[in-house]
């Protein structure tokens, strides 16, 4: 029997296993569906894509990186990081990838989780989740689309060696990958007829390469990096606070409509390209070249919503036709609808899915009352807005760490209370109303109740302080 199963080799599952082996835990497997480990930066390698936090604060403080060739780094060297990673912590010997779980049911004789993988059956006394938000594609039912007679894909399953030279393109979306790979692809295509249901709040990223003297200071003075990621910390901390306090946001939009004024001259795509709802309620994204790349002439912004595909292109309520080649779905992910909860059977035969209506929702964002010895890295309310997650997901393996020791020193399955685990929900929920992500606008911060199921509404250090050190009387022993 395994002491650990992860589900999830992305940087949820690598970070957990390289502190599993830091403390001396051995026997334990990350089960990863693809080929590879990588996650989101191994499936989102379409043409510009990068990080919106910075190298040195978007990576482990237990895996410091100096070698970053640029401020934000881009998928490919974010993938070869976490493949390093890997391989410097020996994650090989406990990786099996190609091993998709099916299923995963709570034993409550033998007091282990019972799995059903694609490639066999195993038995793990602790099961994580480790899937991460972006792991699951969104993309919107058009009427006609099978009808299509080009190339269609999303952006995060984007073909390897895809030729875009001279296509006709129909972008749908202008989110936080569409605004990266427009600009990418602008210059290769024909025309890029780019299909905007919402207009986003966008502001310049502060992006620049790192020199090798830069890189070598990193590496013989590890304190100065360490320093630069304290200095970047806290200034994300701050902006973090126009979140929680919308009366600052207009500080931020001023900035942001300047960037905009700034970057398109011709008012009416300037007003085209304007939010009508408070910044931050929706994703705030950072581009330097998708409001140049819109002004081209081969570009043309569309407003007017889609009414169906046609064998040769897209056709709006309007009624006008626009003839495209490929279709490329910039449309996100499905952030709140856990690929595994349908999957995942606890006490009395409940599944996730059954506990959470539609509505996840977890102690401290990392268990879930009726789910003994399991755990979510990533779960609900530990996203943020203004910062790296990779500081959320150190904070939860700690606790995991914590509750394991607990486990292992009492023999019993671990559970939250279910009274402690509702004080906690409710106490998000009331913090959450007094945010900008609850100032009325649609977003994939709130799940289909309405409610806010993804992001903290709080800074990262009272996240921290919060959940650890692990609090035992908020849990009880099977």
């Amino acid at each position: 029997m395994l002491e650990v199963a992860i589900i999830g080799a992305g940087f949820s599952g690598i970070g957990m296993g390289i502190r599993l082996r830091q403390s001396g835990v051995q026997n334990f497997l990350i089960f990863e569906r693809a080929q590879r480990p990588g996650g989101v930066w191994r499936d989102n390698r379409y043409p510009g894509s990068a990080c919106d936090v910075e190298s040195a604060l978007y990576s482990f403080s237990f895996a410091a990186h100096p070698d970053w060739s640029r401020r934000f780094a881009q998928a490919a060297e974010i993938d070869k990081y976490l493949a390093d990673c890997c391989q410097l912590f020996e994650l090989d010997l406990h990786l099996r990838c190609q091993h998709e779980l099916l299923a995963a049911d709570w034993d409550s004789e033998l007091a282990c989780w019972q799995l059903k993988t694609s490639q066999g059956v195993f038995q793990a006394r602790v099961l994580i989740s480790a899937t991460g938000a972006f792991s699951e594609p969104k993309q919107p039912s058009l009427p006609g689309l099978e009808s299509f007679g080009g190339t269609v894909f999303h952006s995060s399953r984007w073909p390897s060696d895809f030729n875009l030279n001279g296509q006709r393109v129909g972008v749908i979306g202008t989110g936080a990958s569409a605004i990266q790979f427009i600009p990418a692809i602008q210059p290769q295509v024909a025309q890029l007829n780019v299909f905007q249901r919402t207009p986003a709040w966008i502001v310049p990223r502060p992006d620049r390469l790192i020199s090798q003297r830069g890189q070598q200071l990193y590496r013989h003075l590890p304190v100065l990096q360490r320093l630069r990621r304290w200095q970047i910390y806290v200034v994300r901390e701050l902006i973090g606070i126009g979140f929680r306090r919308p009366g600052l946001m207009p500080l931020m939009q001023k900035y942001a409509l300047h960037h905009l004024q700034r970057s398109v001259h011709d008012p009416d795509l300037r007003q085209r390209l304007t939010p009508d709802y408070a910044m931050g309620c929706k994703r705030v994204l950072l581009s330097n070249n998708f409001y140049p790349a819109m002004t081209q002439s081969n570009v043309n912004l569309i407003t007017d919503a889609i009414k169906a595909v046609t064998p040769s292109g897209l056709l709006t309520r309007s009624g006008q036709a626009y003839a495209c080649d490929v279709l490329i779905f910039g449309t996100g992910f499905n952030v709140n609808q856990n690929i595994l909860a349908s999957r995942i059977t606890g006490l009395q035969g409940s599944t996730l899915d059954d506990c959470w209506q539609g509505s996840p929702r977890a102690h401290l964002g990392t268990m879930v009352a009726g789910f003994p010895n399991f755990f979510l890295l990533l779960g609900p309310n530990t996203g943020l807005g203004h910062s790296s997650v990779v500081l959320m997901i150190e904070a939860q393996i700690e606790l995991v760490l914590l509750a394991l020791a607990l486990i292992q020193k009492n023999n019993k399955a671990l559970q939250p209370r279910a009274d402690v685990q509702t004080n906690f929900v409710s106490q998000i929920e009331q913090r959450s109303a007094h945010t900008v992500w609850s100032a009325g606008c649609r977003s994939w911060y709130l799940d289909q109740t309405g409610r806010n199921a993804t992001l903290w509404p709080g800074s990262i250090g009272e996240f921290k302080r919060r959940l650890l050190p692990l609090r035992p009387h908020e849990y009880e022993f099977l």
